[in-house]
């Protein structure tokens, strides 16, 4: 009973990952057919919101346990599901921000019965998706408020991360060093709207202070020199941190870019190779979590990681080259390499199975 209603919840959530790629691949300039004239500037919404949020606001609903969180998913895909079809000019937008408002009401329930420096940096995430739909839906331009959304992914996953290493014990100092970087990478965005190019390298630094951090004192140090499934999820969350390190480093240096080659590698070094290294090391986890079936792991999930890490930096090396060919056809794998590893993870022959037997 309990996968009947998380299953369409997690296909909203696929529906619009699809949606997005091929926005994606329209907005580099593959002429491809459009399939509704917004589609291509739903991009960014429909990949952070209508995906990323849709499944996040139910892998929190699965973890409290009760009914009511999953209200908020259903808010986001439905969102989602709308600004992919194009039906609606506000309404999608409109419930995607009340998926992201659903979500921080979800934190203060979680907060006022467990206060800890994870849930309170998770909680910030929600409050920073929260405020980057509020800017997209009064009209806002897109740079001013995606590192908002950014910090929505980056702040769920430290604190996840921060909350999975508390079997390490670590140190006041090692806390308070996780700390300041957070807090420097959230006072960064709340600078940069008041002074962009200030804020954003504040931004950068937060980032690569966290991705510092993480890379020295994250579990999947350890867990790297173990094997199988555990190996592969360390691997995948290091490789993530680099890309983070990326994406900090490009912000400090450039500081105030709004558009263009450097932006782009900017942003998609955090989306795509922190955020989606992210996704395919805990996919073999939350996927059964969330539909209860299981998910086998073999060493060919390797592939489609390593397709993701080449082509992003095939795609990142042509933004700074001024190479078309590379942005292009690195993108191109990009979606490639999403496709592929959706294919391996999803449990569609359980899913047919499990309805079949019922």
């Amino acid at each position: 009973m309990t996968k009947n209603y998380r299953i369409p919840l997690m296909l909203f959530s696929i529906t619009a990952l699809v949606a997005a790629m091929w926005a994606g691949l329209i907005r580099l300039g593959w002429h491809w057919p459009v399939l509704q004239p917004t589609l291509p500037l739903g991009h960014g919404p429909l990949m952070i919101s209508g995906f990323l949020g849709t499944l996040l606001i139910l892998e929190r609903a699965v973890a409290l346990g009760v009914r009511w969180p999953y209200i908020g998913s259903l808010l986001s895909g439905v969102g989602g599901l709308l600004l992919a079809i194009g039906w609606s000019e506000h309404l999608g937008p409109v419930l995607l921000t009340l998926g992201s408002l659903w979500l921080v009401i979800i934190f203060v329930v979680v907060l006022r019965q467990h206060w800890a420096s994870y849930t309170l940096v998770m909680g910030l995430g929600a409050v920073a998706w929260l405020i980057g739909s509020l800017f997209w839906l009064f009209g806002w331009p897109v740079h001013t408020f995606v590192l908002w959304w950014a910090g929505f992914l980056i702040l769920t996953i430290v604190g996840e991360r921060l909350e999975l290493g508390r079997i390490l014990r670590l140190s006041q100092n090692t806390k308070l060093a996780f700390n300041l970087a957070v807090s420097i990478f959230v006072i960064g965005l709340v600078v940069m709207m008041l002074h962009y190019d200030i804020g954003i390298r504040i931004v950068g630094l937060g980032m690569l202070f966290q991705a510092l951090w993480l890379l020295r004192f994250d579990i999947a140090r350890r867990t790297v020199r173990q094997s199988g499934l555990t190996r592969y999820i360390a691997i995948c969350l290091l490789s993530g941190y680099v890309w983070m390190i990326v994406s900090g480093v490009i912000a400090m240096i450039y500081g105030s870019v709004t558009a263009g080659p450097i932006y782009d590698a900017m942003l998609h070094a955090i989306f795509l190779g922190f955020v989606f290294s992210m996704i395919f090391g805990h996919a073999p986890i939350i996927f059964p979590a969330v539909l209860e079936l299981p998910i086998d792991y073999r060493p060919s999930l390797y592939l489609p990681l390593i397709l993701l890490h080449t082509s992003l930096t095939l795609r990142i090396v042509g933004e700074f080259a001024g190479s078309s060919w590379a942005r292009l056809w690195g993108g191109l794998i990009n979606v490639i390499a999403l496709l592929i590893f959706l294919g391996m993870v999803a449990p569609v022959r359980q899913l047919f199975g499990a309805n079949n037997n019922s």
